[in-house]
């Protein structure tokens, strides 16, 4: 399917930003639709379908997060949820509302086109994406390889790297990561969590020079994807 094929809707009430991102996403070959009203939006997703949902958290009728739990209840459409807060990415993801993906107000439009086009591709796979080839995971003897090649990696750092290895594209708050990946008697921080992010992507580097796997989410965390 094309990307002009793609109808993504647009539900945002302000004007400016909805209006931006629609231009951005027309001219990135796809077909947008803009709605401001949550209530609206809920009705339009249930009786035309669109490939993919962007949704503001904060709209008039129903906001963002009611909607988004009344869309998982009959439809599976990739959602990517916006908010001007990034403390709340925190707060929905812990809540599980049902959004593939976070982004956080001010926000590049062209930052948001690619994260359509990648919750698209992922979301044609059928879910979450598989874990790349090119890594492999030894759980019993905790070690990873990329390409064939085996990291040098602490406890801390295969913990860290294989979460977010596990489900590729998927945004880790730093809440998360240290929920997930840091032992309970760990005394961690946020500049902590980062510091080991730097490490082993130091040590993916020496391995794969120029490729990134670890993507840094601003105001939010990281996720991996090839």
């Amino acid at each position: 399917m094309s990307a002009a094929e793609r109808h993504i809707l647009v539900v945002e009430d302000e004007p400016t930003i909805a209006e931006i991102l629609v231009d951005y996403l027309r001219h990135a070959g796809f077909t947008p639709r803009h709605l401001e009203n949550g209530a609206e939006a809920l009705e339009a997703i249930r009786s035309d379908p669109p490939d993919l949902v962007v949704l503001d958290i904060m709209l008039p009728g129903l906001d963002g997060m009611t909607v988004c739990r009344e869309v998982r209840k009959f439809s599976a459409v990739p959602i990517i949820m916006v908010t001007a807060r990034a403390e709340e990415i925190d707060r929905l993801m812990g809540l599980d509302v049902g959004a593939d993906d976070y982004v956080c107000k001010p926000f590049s439009p062209r930052e948001v086109v690619a994260r359509v086009t990648t919750v698209l591709r992922r979301a044609g796979r059928g879910g979450d994406a598989p874990i790349p080839s090119l890594i492999e995971i030894d759980e019993e003897s905790q070690r990873l390889s990329v390409s064939g090649q085996r990291l040098d990696l602490t406890p801390t750092e295969f913990r860290l790297l294989r979460l977010l290895v596990s489900r590729p594209g998927r945004i880790y708050s730093r809440a998360q990561i240290l929920d997930l990946a840091y032992l309970d008697d760990q005394d961690v921080s946020d500049r902590i969590i980062d510091s080991h992010i730097k490490n082993v992507r130091k040590k993916i580097a020496a391995v794969l020079p120029g490729v990134d796997l670890i993507h840094s989410v601003y105001g939010v965390g990281y996720r991996f994807e090839v």
